[in-house]
């Protein structure tokens, strides 16, 4: 139970006692200086593992506390010893991470080298569900029991700034779990706008909507919604389930699945004006729900001192409702000192879009622009463009970064701070069957630090997915079925019942992986050069021989590109060359052009990492080639830098 009750109405918030006093943790300077890691609260950790990995002290966590039962995961001995239906099925319900587990990882979190840990929701979920996703919300002003209390967030938070680490909470706004039944308990689709009946809120998970469709006494706490603000029928759109994802406004005012669509405002619902946002912001009204949701999210502000939001599902709000539920967080999170509180929309679609998007709402940063995880991955892999700096295509992964006057920024730098890089993440929106970076093949696992190294040293706010530093290979192998797909994604890093590799009973938290140790060194030069966080962005030419003239940017040939990507930051008269190479089985030796103003013809850059096993700090010597260049030699599916 919470050591304090949890109001059941936003008129029971005292928000002046709720900050009196308190001296809020500041935002950074710069998002980019940050590394996020995205965490699934319930398959994250229990506080029950022992052995591999040590407390915030540094001290080895080992057996002796009679509460830690689950011992390190070894690859030889615990790899599929799991029945593999058994351990699927338990993959689709809670596993049983907790917040207490979460804070027990400060230590390992700290030295991986995270300075942000976005959390999925901990909000109560709908009572007897199974949405251990977090996105079924019932009670958006309590955690859910699974996780543990308010107090222990509020206590987690507390001790993650501590140790360096601010907190991102995962949000929602547009909808609420399955928190009502249609009249008849029916499962009513999106039809030109047509409003449904309601039978009633329900108790539980699966009741038929057995309580009234009205304010609910409360003796019912456990059903319908909270806080009672957004009990009225008001709240609701009541239009059934989304069909078509892509058809306006259903996408907007229809059912997220299951999920109850939130009423936030009146909208202009012309589809022949969708692309018009200003208009679109300009007539939009908002709705009492939408300020109710508002109050609810200064809230946890305020109660849990939380640095930063990721907002859920921004493609299915009207932008004038971000827009607003954005201007108002900002400025309460402004009067707490908070200057630069981030939200982080997860927007898909094209840059150009994105980047209106950004402009015309006011969120900080955007996931998931123009499949930018798919263009990570399978460049690394080998199997993508890069780009080309000398066309206007927007075909490859560094396209995305370049030309920011096509879109009226003024500077080179302007994604880099608002855009969120990841490859790995827990949905994988648009692929049907779904895997892990590494779950496709060992070729693959082999280029996990080239994949990092292209994430931690390249433009934008890096963001690690939990396992991936622990080389979690999920996937989903069935033949013809791609159902819960999503689950092979979400493998639990303190085992339990559903443990990556089919394991079962064994924790992942190997602070001597060899992928945890190359991450935990990337993140420490990122540190310590602003210019890996901070600096303008250029693909370089490279060439096999040297000759002026024989130096290109790499192009896929037959659609598989094995061979050296290599690209600038520059700031303040610094520069960092970055390569990787896409091949697994040989080293490769290439010419790389650099900077001729900061590095002329005779100047010497150092090797300040490599992925190499025999790496040795060494310095090369700038030669007159295509104005400046370097001969570097990249490891096979390896990352330099030279700086």
């Amino acid at each position: 139970m919470s050591k304090n009750p949890v109001e059941r109405s936003l008129r029971e918030i005292d928000f002046p006692k709720l900050v009196e006093g308190k001296e809020f943790y500041p935002s950074p300077a710069s998002w980019e200086d940050e590394v996020l890691y995205f965490l699934f609260l319930d398959r994250f950790s229990d506080g029950r593992e022992f052995g591999g990995f040590s407390g915030l002290d540094g001290t080895p966590v080992d057996q002796a506390d009679p509460d830690r039962s689950t011992p390190l995961f070894s690859p030889l001995e615990d790899a599929g010893t799991a029945e593999r239906d058994a351990w699927f099925q338990a993959g689709r319900n809670w596993c049983g991470g907790t917040i207490a587990g979460m804070k027990d990882k400060l230590g390992y979190l700290k030295r991986l080298g995270i300075t942000a840990v976005w959390i999925s929701p901990v909000f109560r979920q709908v009572t007897g569900s199974s949405d251990y996703h977090g996105y079924g919300i019932q009670n958006f002003l309590d955690v859910d029991p699974h996780f543990g209390t308010r107090e222990e967030l509020k206590d987690f938070v507390r001790a993650a700034h501590h140790s360096g680490i601010r907190v991102i909470l995962d949000i929602i706004i547009n909808h609420a779990g399955d928190v009502f039944a249609y009249e008849g308990n029916m499962q009513y689709t999106y039809q030109e706008g047509r409003q449904w009946p309601v039978q009633g809120y329900r108790r539980h998970s699966g009741d038929p909507g057995s309580l009234p469709f009205a304010m609910v006494d409360g003796e019912s706490a456990e059903g319908a919604v909270w806080p009672v603000e957004l009990q009225p029928e008001s709240t609701w759109t009541r239009r059934g389930e989304i069909r078509r994802w892509d058809s306006f406004p259903e996408f907007l005012d229809g059912d997220f699945c299951t999920l109850k669509d939130v009423n936030l405002g009146d909208a202009l619902k012309d589809p022949s004006a969708a692309w018009d946002l200003q208009r679109r912001i300009r007539e939009f009204r908002p709705s009492q729900a939408l300020r109710n949701m508002t109050e609810i999210y200064q809230f946890w502000i305020a109660f849990a001192d939380i640095d930063g939001y990721r907002l859920d599902t921004v493609k299915h709000m009207e932008p004038g409702a971000v827009r607003f539920f954005v201007s108002a967080v900002h400025e309460f999170a402004v009067s707490l000192g908070k200057e630069n509180f981030t939200i982080i929309g997860e927007i898909t679609g094209g840059r150009s879009h994105a980047t209106a998007i950004l402009d015309t709402t006011g969120l900080d940063a955007a996931l998931g622009i123009n499949d930018m995880p798919d263009k990570l991955e399978f460049m690394v892999k080998g199997w993508r463009s890069p780009g080309n700096p000398d066309t206007e295509d927007q075909e490859g992964y560094f396209d995305l970064f370049r030309n920011s006057l096509l879109d009226n920024k003024s500077s080179r730098q302007w994604f880099g701070s608002h855009v969120v890089t990841m490859f790995d993440d827990h949905d994988q929106v648009g692929v049907q069957h779904k895997f892990r970076f590494a779950g496709d093949s060992t070729r693959s696992e082999m280029l996990l630090p080239a994949a990092l190294g292209l994430n931690l040293a390249s433009a934008g706010i890096p963001c690690i997915y939990y396992g991936t530093e622990q080389a979690f290979n999920g996937a989903d192998h069935r033949n013809g079925d791609d159902s819960y797909s999503d689950v092979f994604l979400r493998e639990c890093m303190f085992g339990g019942p559903f443990g990556s590799r089919q394991s079962a009973g064994r924790h992942f938290f190997d602070e001597a992986h060899p992928v945890y140790r190359f991450l935990s060194r990337l993140a420490a030069l990122r540190r310590e050069h602003m210019v890996l966080r901070r600096g303008r962005q250029y693909l370089r030419q490279v060439s096999a021989t040297g000759f002026d003239g024989d130096f290109y940017y790499p192009q896929p040939v037959d659609g598989q590109l094995h061979w050296i990507i290599a690209w600038s930051r520059i700031f303040a008269r610094t520069e960092c060359l970055c390569a990787i190479n896409t091949d697994t089985d040989r080293a490769i030796t290439v010419y790389a052009v650099v900077d001729s103003t900061i590095h002329p013809p005779g100047s010497t850059m150092q090797c300040l990492l490599s992925t190499a096993e025999d790496f040795q700090p060494h310095v090369v010597t700038v030669e007159a080639r295509q104005g400046s260049a370097v001969r570097i030699t990249v490891p096979p599916a390896g990352f330099v830098v030279y700086g």
